[in-house]
């Protein structure tokens, strides 16, 4: 069985739908899935959903984007208290995104730093969200971890550069391959991916964007795991049983409170 690391399963809000789509994912080989908050509010929503069904998953934190809707920057212990209910395995997604500019650069920082050392306080790993923002995600990461210890964390949907995902490693990070992995003009992100250890490797769909072929331009849905997995297990040199007991593996070992 695979594990959709990252979705959003609070868009899938027509009446139904939330469950179909579950559904769905279950049938496809998809035994788990963590579902993203990208808002305070919208982080509680993740929690309600992952509630309602068994190994669906919730992470708690504020996108980037996002990092001036809701006022001043939440305090870290406000994700950390939301991250201590049972079914919340992690913190973000956060990180950096100079691509939309949809909030200042400095507020942005501030969250991605607030976003850490909610993951720090909690113990829980921190997914990130990294955009035409390599040097200074890369920057962080150090200085937070010199700071105040130590957190581990993902690189969520890898599509930057070779330098960001060996600064990754050198701290201990995973990578996690979405859809992107699929796309005739990726063949850089399929090179760095070959080169990644096979013990930091994880799947996801950031459902629902970003559908692999042959879905492309269509809306995405955790089911559609299995065709980035593919691709993923080939350029490894693994077959597609591998990759998926290779992947789930890497999963509980990241979040160990996926139990």
């Amino acid at each position: 069985m695979l594990v959709d690391t990252h979705c959003h399963l609070d868009y899938f809000n027509q009446p139904g739908e939330e469950a179909e789509v579950v559904a769905r994912a279950r049938a496809a080989g998809v035994g788990e899935m963590v579902t993203i908050g990208v808002t305070l509010s919208q982080s509680k929503q993740a929690v309600d959903i992952a509630a309602k069904y068994d190994k669906v998953w919730a992470c708690v934190g504020i996108h980037p984007n996002h990092a001036a809707d809701e006022g001043p920057v939440p305090e870290p212990q406000v994700l950390a208290d939301l991250a201590k209910h049972p079914k919340v395995i992690g913190i973000g997604e956060s990180g950096l995104d100079y691509f939309y500019n949809r909030a200042p650069l400095d507020v942005q920082q501030q969250n991605f730093r607030a976003n850490i050392r909610a993951a720090q306080l909690s113990g829980l790993p921190l997914c990130i969200h990294a955009r035409d923002a390599d040097d200074d995600i890369a920057r962080i990461l150090r200085e937070e971890r010199a700071g105040g210890g130590h957190f581990d964390f993902l690189l969520h949907c890898f599509s930057s550069t070779r330098q960001l995902a060996e600064a990754a490693l050198e701290l201990g990070g995973y990578l996690s391959f979405s859809g992107i992995l699929t796309f005739p003009k990726s063949q850089e992100i399929r090179d760095i991916a070959a080169d990644i250890p096979l013990e930091r490797l994880l799947v996801e769909t950031d459902s629902p964007y970003l559908a692999p072929v042959p879905f492309r331009g269509k809306r995405n849905e955790p089911a559609y795991t299995v065709h980035t997995a593919k691709i993923l297990a080939e350029i490894k040199g693994l077959t597609p049983e591998a990759l998926a007991d290779l992947t789930t593996a890497n999963f509980h070992n990241l979040f160990q409170k996926a139990a």
